[in-house]
Formats: C-alpha cells, structure tokens, sequence
C-alpha cells in the first residue's frame, strides 16, 4: 500500500443536517441528508454501508469520533457519552447536490434509530461515517460481487434488506434474469421498483390487506427461496453434501459472500440473501445441504438476529 493511501482514511465521518423528510409506507420513511462535504462520500452504489451515529440528549454530537480510528475512539468513549450507532445501507448518492437518501424501517422506539427517525425534522443533525472518495483504492463496505457467468440471479431479504435490495435491482443491467423476493410486514409496505426487463420482482407482505393475522417472520421468504431455487435447479439431489459449519446465529455473525470470480462452477444460480439471522440460516442451509449449491454461489448476511440489539 502506498504512503498515500495509509494517510488518507478508508472511511471518514461526514457532518450532514436532514434536508427531507418523506414517508414511503406504514414502515418506511427516506430521510435525505445534507452536508457541505458530501461531494466527497463514495458513491458506490449497490449495497453500500454506512454508518449513522445519533446525537444525545444534552450531549448533541460533540463526542462524535473522527479519523481512521473512529470506531476505537468511539468503543473507548464512556457509555453515556457514546453515541447511538447503526449500520444502514445508502439508498442513493448525489455527490454534485451533496447528499445521501437512507431508507428507515419505523418500529416505534423500540431502538435509536427507528425513535429517532419516528421524529425526524429538516434541520435535525447526525453524523455518517461513510467511504472516502479521496482513498487511492477500493473502499468496499459492500457485498453484491455476482459472477458474470450465472444463469440466473436470486435476491432475497426481509424489510431490513428492502433498501439494499432495491439499489442494488435498479443497477441491473437490462435482460439480466433475476427473481427478486421481498418479505415486508403489510400490504402497504410494498414500494415501487424500477427493475429491468428479465427481473421478476415478488413482495411477500406477511400482513396482506386480506387477512385477518399475519404470517410468522420468515415463512413467506423461506418458502418464496425455496420454489424459486426449485424451479431453476430442480429437485434436491440424494448425492451426499458438505455439512456446512454451525454458526451460532446468538452468539456470532452469520455473514458469508463469495468473490464472485473463484471456484464456482459455470452457469448455476447465484443468490444474495439478508436479513433475519436464524432465517438466513435457515435458507444457507437448504441451497447448499440440501438443494446442493456451492458455497461460492451463495453470498448470505445475518443483518439482525431477532430479540436481540446490537450492531
């Protein structure tokens, strides 16, 4: 690595203020942030993380850490001086108008983020920690790397995964053969999507305006997955398969994503799937135990794991 690259940070933390506000549905609300640098955020695409740290009470953002040891220095901060700290996907980027639209899934206060963003005004302040376009390398913080030679794409995740989802289908190229499988909470949650021709979009809202009680989590995704690998692998072999390692989706990160360049076989499916930790689990476990698929044709991310916060 070059002495430039080690003295421009990979990642940097961005002063923005909230310019809009705009509820999409009963769970999702676009904030769209400002700031003077904002021209400087790489804008990746796809699904590109970022950190959001919000301000507290009586405190605002003065303990906010900067530099390339940011998380450190938050880490070694008191906790009461520590600010609340999320990881979201970045739903666009606009570097020449200086801002970012993130994508918040509302679930009353039951967590900083969701309370903060249930009262978001223009003007109100954060900090993103964010990709540094001034770095001399790649910053990554994103994990869609599909092969060039799959048959077909499988993009699947619960609403934490929608924003991420949703970036990352309306970069597809035009043609591309995708099945895109969204599990929301109501009927109301369905959001418009451009996708390409040759992408089949499927919304799974557990609680649809029909019914008198909604699904369990996890139902409608697992069984939308496993008919959609059916269809375009066939039936499960009886051959014997690797036993995947067991990941204590309680107690560690379940989070796994192939190159997408190496040690894949040509022309078989390739799928991304998020959200839901035991879930995922689940679904790793019958793509590659069951139905077959190599690991390298399986990229899978725990993004939260139910009754339990953290980040």
């Amino acid at each position: 690595m070059t002495v430039e690259a080690l003295e421009v940070p990979v990642y940097r933390r961005f002063a923005v203020r909230v310019s809009q506000v705009r509820r999409l549905s009963p769970s999702f609300l676009r904030v769209t942030f400002t700031g003077a640098d904002l021209d400087e955020c790489a804008p990746n695409g796809w699904d590109q993380r970022i950190k959001v740290l919000f301000p507290l009470p009586g405190r605002g953002l003065c303990d906010c850490p900067d530099g390339p040891d940011w998380y450190g220095q938050w880490r070694a901060l008191p906790e009461e001086r520590r600010n609340p700290l999320r990881t979201f996907t970045v739903r666009a980027t606009r570097p020449e108008a200086r801002e970012i639209e993130v994508d918040f899934l509302l679930h009353g206060s039951t967590g900083p983020a969701s309370a903060w963003a249930e009262r978001a005004a223009v003007g109100d302040e954060v900090a993103l920690i964010g990709p540094n376009a001034r770095f001399p390398g790649p910053t990554g913080g994103f994990e869609w790397h599909p092969p060039a030679d799959a048959c077909c794409l499988i993009v699947a995740g619960d609403e934490t995964a929608v924003p991420a989802i949703c970036a990352i289908v309306e970069t597809l190229p035009a043609a591309c053969p995708a099945r895109v499988l969204l599990e929301v909470p109501t009927a109301g949650d369905v959001l418009p999507l451009a996708a390409p021709a040759g992408v089949e979009v499927t919304w799974l809202p557990r609680w649809p305006a029909d019914a008198a009680v909604p699904a369990p989590r996890g139902v409608l995704l697992t069984d939308a997955v496993v008919a959609a690998v059916a269809a375009l692998c066939g039936r499960a072999s009886n051959g014997a398969r690797p036993a995947l390692d067991d990941v204590d989706v309680d107690a560690a990160i379940l989070w796994e994503v192939p190159d997408g360049t190496s040690g894949r076989p040509p022309s078989r499916p390739y799928a991304w799937l998020a959200g839901e930790a035991a879930v995922v689990k689940g679904l790793r476990r019958h793509l590659v135990e069951e139905v077959g698929l190599e690991r390298t044709s399986v990229a899978f991310m725990g993004y939260w794991r139910q009754g339990k916060t953290s980040d």
